[in-house]
């Protein structure tokens, strides 16, 4: 997608946001933070890449780092090999030391863990990365740009905060053939266009450290991020670095409206938390509201008084300003997220997130299986496995003193227990959703063709997932499990379609039998989330008997019992109209509520599956 201030190269062809956000780094990796580039693996991000490190200048390093790297790899440590053949204690700098000065390519970023985020964070902040070692800490230099390759579809877990505000551009390559998403850049001038030259970006270099920003585009860019909804200082920072990168690739020493509405496509759009709001130019006061009718005057007179020349200097920067405010705006619109409305409805009065809850499962830590992160001092005991490495590494520093402490022992590796490391993996449980179906009343029949028609759209998103699907209905005096924890489409559609409605509210029931199937999930490993669907007019109590108030007492119990089990719940209310008695019973449980009252399965299955990941 071309953009809409886009300037002329010399060969005659307007640069595409790709292209600018490519030369941009490239001429300060450091200083912009690097760049966030959303793309499947594929051609054009590989072209992007290529092109990138060709157009840094000669020698620049190039470090690739995987998103599950240890400390010992990326921060620094001992060096076995040169520990064992000398004798002594030898020491060798981490992959951030060795970038100084270049490019870190952090590989599957959106799988990257808080702290490896944390530490490169730290370098892009700092310059520098800090080893503990020996009780003291060793600093080493460590400027560097990061390009996170994030290659996370809609669903998974987002790139860690700590790590994205950090990296000044945002920038999506989609196949030239996409047009779904308007913030995706076409990616087919990208894999056609050659690669920036380096002594553009040299001279652009060069040319950095003298441009300047006049205060009327600093104050632009905040007052757009303010309309954005953007709360971090970082964002309208690295907006103006990468305005004035831009200045010096055209030659120039100061930064012009187009580069700002430049910076904002490629920093602040992509950030925006809200839909922006044209700024309103202040209205004029009309003095005949509030004044009384003045003597006439001379129309000459005044004409050259400092006053007057003052009042309209200022309307004249005041008209400028909005100008400016509008047009950056304007260009940032250009890259707004397309489902910022849909985040902005998803995320309005959600409780906190568990830690145990989630669509993909939660996490722990495990001995065993699992994806690695790292290994730690422990025992050999409980089938844990031996991280040989980090055990001799642990040794290697005492091996002087303990010689000298048994001068009878043979030559070779003294290891005592207290070096012993074991690895560490983080298991992901499996995740089961329940659904609760209130099968009541009298327009249990159309509620039910929603559920089983959401069920089964779900059903399949939950098979490539390896998730399980169970399905409790309550109806007249008690709950019943329609369909134990599942991945079977076959049997889930057996089981709902004999499904009968109508009866009484039995709805203490219901969540009594879904918190006993999430005691039994959870036991055998796996993550609970309920997905309750109900109008929260209980009138059966959990005794059976009727009565509508005991029914809520016992219904509102249940909930809070729920709560304390630390699952992630969505209530959806069923009832034409948003009813009170379903939020108490929201807030009881600690769960999302949405009300759709005329929803088909198609927006139900939609729902669920946002609320699942915000539970």
């Amino acid at each position: 997608m071309a953009a809409p201030d886009a300037r002329v190269t010399a060969e005659g062809a307007a640069p595409t946001d790709a292209d600018w956000a490519l030369r941009i780094v490239a001429v300060d990796p450091a200083g912009t933070g690097g760049v966030r580039l959303r793309a499947a693996p594929g051609r054009a991000r590989d072209d992007w890449l290529a092109a990138l490190r060709a157009a840094l200048p000669a020698g620049t390093p190039w470090q690739r780092v995987p998103s599950h790297i240890g400390d010992e790899r990326l921060l620094g440590g001992i060096d076995l090999a040169g520990t064992l053949r000398r004798g002594h204690l030898v020491m060798q700098p981490g992959v951030l030391a060795q970038a100084h000065g270049g490019v870190v390519v952090l590989a599957m970023a959106e799988r990257c863990g808080a702290g490896v985020a944390a530490r490169i964070a730290q370098a892009v902040d700092t310059g520098t990365t800090r080893l503990q070692h020996a009780g003291a800490a060793v600093a080493s230099p460590a400027c560097i740009g990061v390009v996170a390759l994030d290659e996370g579809m809609a669903d998974d877990a987002p790139l860690q905060a700590t790590l994205s505000e950090r990296l000044g551009i945002d920038l999506r390559l989609v196949d030239s053939r996409d047009r779904l998403d308007v913030s995706a850049i076409d990616s087919a001038d990208v894999t056609t266009r050659p690669s920036p030259h380096r002594v553009e970006v040299d001279r652009a270099r060069s040319l950095l450290p003298q441009v300047e920003a006049n205060d009327s585009i600093v104050a632009a860019l905040c007052e757009a991020a303010q309309a954005l909804g953007i709360a971090s200082l970082r964002a309208p920072w690295l907006a103006w670095r990468v305005a004035c990168v831009a200045a010096a690739l055209e030659g120039r020493r100061d930064v012009r409206a187009a580069d700002a509405a430049l910076a904002a496509r490629l920093v602040l759009g992509p950030r925006a938390r809200t839909w922006p709001q044209q700024p309103q130019a202040p209205e004029k006061a009309d003095a005949s509201d509030d004044h009384p009718a003045a003597e006439p005057q001379d129309p000459h007179d005044g004409d050259d008084a400092p006053g007057s020349q003052e009042t309209g200097r200022q309307e004249d920067a005041a008209e400028r300003a909005q100008e400016m405010s509008e047009r950056l705006l304007g260009a940032a619109a250009v890259t707004l997220p397309g489902a910022l409305l849909a985040s902005i409805a998803g995320s309005a009065e959600t409780p906190q997130r568990s830690a145990a809850g989630g669509r993909s499962g939660g996490a722990r830590r495990s001995g065993a299986r699992g994806r690695p992160i790292g290994s730690a001092r422990g025992a050999l005991r409980g089938g844990v496995r031996l991280d040989l490495l980090a055990t001799l590494r642990a040794a290697a520093p005492w091996q002087t003193l303990r010689r000298r402490e048994a001068p009878s022992q043979p030559v070779g590796l003294l290891v005592r227990s207290d070096d012993f490391h074991v690895r560490r993996f983080r298991e992901q449980r499996e995740s089961t959703t329940v659904f609760a179906v209130d099968a009541s009343g009298s327009q249990a029949l159309h509620r039910l063709a929603e559920t089983k028609g959401a069920v089964e759209l779900l059903l399949a998103d939950c098979y490539v997932r390896r998730d399980r699907v169970a399905v409790i209905a309550f109806r007249g005096v008690q709950a019943q499990l329609l369909l134990a924890p599942t991945r079977s489409l076959v049997h889930a559609r057996r089981s709902l379609a004999g499904l009968p409605g109508g009866g009484g509210t039995p709805l203490a029931s219901g969540l009594v039998a879904a918190c006993e199937l999430a005691g039994k999930i959870m036991r055998d490993g796996g993550t609970p989330l309920l997905v309750l669907l109900t109008d929260g007019s209980a009138n059966v109590a959990l005794d059976g008997s009727g009565g509508r108030q005991q029914a809520l007492a016992d219904a509102l119990a249940a909930a809070k019992a729920w709560a304390r089990i630390g699952a992630g719940a969505l209530l959806v209310d069923t009832a034409p109209r948003a009813h009170a008695q379903a939020q108490a019973l929201a807030g009881a449980m600690q769960a999302r509520y949405v009300a759709l009252p005329d929803a088909d399965a198609h927006l139900l299955a939609r729902t669920i599956a946002g609320g699942a990941a915000n539970a």
